[in-house]
């Protein structure tokens, strides 16, 4: 099958996106920390682990100094004959230094790394930001937005805090036990290595054990948490029409439905939590008790001293100290996976259209549209268009008209490639769509749409939207052919007024017209107008015809109507019904048929 040719139905495996192994996480977010090319940041990291394990030599150095001032104390040396002796003053500044040394490297450590960890957020963060925007629109009409923000939101902090735990914690850690074990069995005998080592690598076990069977309840709590944070966002933001229909009450038990099942979750989350900490607790108890015993009894046999013992016993406490938190470090580790995986699993998901290799920029040439045998369905099962052929000719106006459902807004869809065709093609001067950038695609087209969503930021941002740099005179030009200049200048913040979340601020009339300010803005060759005036009164309307007909002299022009009214001076006409073409022509001569057209335009008049 051609590559022109593939179908473009929809592929579930086009928007699921694969589950990620721990491996496949870890491997993901490498290139984030050891950057190709970034000489400064590798730096860093190799900065960073030097004084981490100059951090966890300066520590385990502190026992040692303590038995020496201990032992030191306990010989029972005459103070008269060698006062130095009896107060230890050497071993106790050492003791001092070592301590010092060990927080000021783990700090330098901190300090140094946390370029490494704010830039891997960064550009990881960005990384998914233009991937989601590279996504098929498909992908993003399946998706709530509310969820979608959480799981970015999570995943970028995640990375923060793998990496201060991972980092900063376990391997510091398992340095310590493999240092501690050394200097154990050298200056003892190999029990006391093999029992402490033996207790770290049952805690260890027992940890690792539990927290992946949590591991399940958390993912659970969690996918309960971001239900309901999408249900609470879908609701805030369709605010009106829980007002319009009375369904406060309906909308309360379905975010509380799903705030039961996260109640659900974390009770469970947390009775596990208990279950692992006690039998952590008792493995530590055994070790600390077991190590304790042995030097007791060498102290008893003359063969340690007071000093052995208590180097045994600080040891034990400054190992096990990390250890108490292993468990909460482990479980973060994992969520920290967990939602990293989440994230990554965002760009893991393939984009359903894709730029061809090597694809060259559309070089527009006047702006000639042609659709040629174009073929779509958003499912397989039910076609929308079926074999459309007609062309726009450069610096002329086609409407498109006909009954909802008809496949007239889908026109504008693939002519921006947001899909692509089943069968056929769309060319613009000659060039297939596919065959070019979507970006210089998309530069060469303006659009007015049915639905105008505005950004929750000021009428200057969302006109300028459409040359973003735009003087102030572009603006007030654009603004006066939309018809909205002396509105903005009444408003008592002008320019600044926010407009709300997605421009609820502003009527529809007013939308429309922040909308084709911006589309005139951009300044394209080719201009779709997608039911452009259908939130304007009659009167409005007329003036708003009247700028859209000056903004598209010159220009290739797709008119998608439904009101017959606004396209009698089309150049051409179409009439879809069931995505096929009934009849084209123009007006006056579709009236002359006495067919679907004029049937279509009486009624309207009748209404009029």
């Amino acid at each position: 099958m051609r590559r022109h040719d593939r179908p473009s139905g929809h592929d579930p495996s086009q928007t699921k996106s694969p589950r990620l192994s721990d491996g496949q996480v870890l491997r993901q977010l490498l290139p984030y920390l050891w950057p190709a090319g970034q000489v400064g940041i590798k730096a860093r990291v190799v900065t960073a682990l030097l004084f981490l394990a100059a951090a966890k030599g300066a520590n385990v150095s502190v026992p040692i100094w303590y038995k020496g001032a201990v032992d030191t104390l306990t010989k029972g040396v005459d103070a008269a004959s060698n006062p130095m002796l009896v107060i230890p003053l050497g071993f106790i500044l050492a003791y001092g230094l070592a301590r010092v040394l060990s927080l000021a490297f783990g700090e330098l450590r901190d300090a140094i790394f946390e370029r490494v960890s704010q830039r891997a957020m960064r550009v990881a963060a960005l990384n998914v930001f233009q991937h989601l925007h590279a996504l098929s629109l498909r992908f993003h009409l399946e998706r709530q937005t509310g969820g979608l923000s959480r799981v970015v939101e999570r995943g970028t902090k995640a990375i923060d805090s793998l990496l201060s735990t991972s980092l900063f914690n376990i391997l510091p850690t398992l340095l310590e036990i493999a240092l501690v074990t050394g200097i154990l069995w050298h200056l003892f005998d190999v029990r006391f290595a093999a029992v402490t080592f033996g207790t770290v690598a049952g805690y260890i076990w027992y940890t690792i054990a539990v927290t992946n069977w949590r591991t399940r309840i958390r993912r659970d709590m969690l996918d309960a948490d971001t239900r309901a944070s999408a249900k609470a966002i879908d609701s805030l933001l369709n605010f009106e029409t829980v007002k319009y229909f009375g369904n406060e009450a309906f909308e309360a038990r379905r975010y509380d439905k799903a705030l039961r099942a996260y109640e659900d979750a974390a009770v469970r989350t947390q009775s596990s939590l208990s279950l692992l900490n006690v039998g952590q607790g008792i493995i530590i108890a055994v070790g600390v008790v077991a190590v304790m015993w042995m030097a007791a009894d060498g102290i008893v046999q003359g063969q340690l001293s007071i000093g052995d013992f208590v180097l045994v016993n600080t040891y034990l406490l400054q190992l096990y100290q990390p250890l108490n938190i292993f468990g909460f470090v482990y479980r973060g580790i994992k969520e920290s996976l967990n939602e990293m995986e989440r994230m990554f699993e965002l760009l893991s998901v393939n984009r359903e259209v894709q730029d061809a290799p090597a694809a060259p920029a559309l070089a527009p040439r006047g702006g000639e549209v042609r659709f040629n045998g174009v073929e779509f369905a958003y499912d397989p099962r039910r076609p929308i268009l079926k074999g459309l052929d007609f062309t726009i000719q450069a610096g002329h106006t086609v409407a498109v008209v006909g009954p909802t459902g008809a496949g007239k807004s889908t026109l504008s869809r693939l002519l921006y490639r947001f899909y692509d065709t089943t069968a056929g093609s769309i060319r613009i001067d000659g060039q297939d769509v596919r065959d070019v950038t979507q970006e210089s695609l998309r530069a060469a087209i303006g659009i007015v749409p049915q639905d105008t969503v505005l950004f929750n930021d000021t009428i200057r941002y969302n006109i300028a939207y459409g040359r973003p740099g735009a003087v102030q005179e572009d603006l007030d030009r654009v603004a006066e052919a939309a018809q909205i200049l002396d509105f903005i200048k009444a408003l008592p913040d002008g320019w600044d007024t926010m407009v709300g979340e997605r421009g609820l601020k502003l009527s529809g009339g007013e939308k429309q017209r922040v909308a084709i300010a911006r589309t005139l803005l951009k300044d394209p060759p080719i201009l779709i107008l997608d039911e452009a005036t259908s939130a304007l009164d009659t009167h409005t309307e007329r003036e708003i015809q009247a700028a859209l007909r000056d903004a598209a002299r010159g220009r290739t022009t797709l008119v998608i109507a439904h009101r017959l009214s606004t396209v009698v001076d089309a150049d051409e006409i179409i009439v879809l019904e069931a995505g096929r073409i009934a009849e084209r022509g123009s007006h006056g001569a579709l009236l002359a048929m006495g067919g679907a057209y004029a049937a279509l335009w009486a009624k309207q008049q009748e209404a009029v």
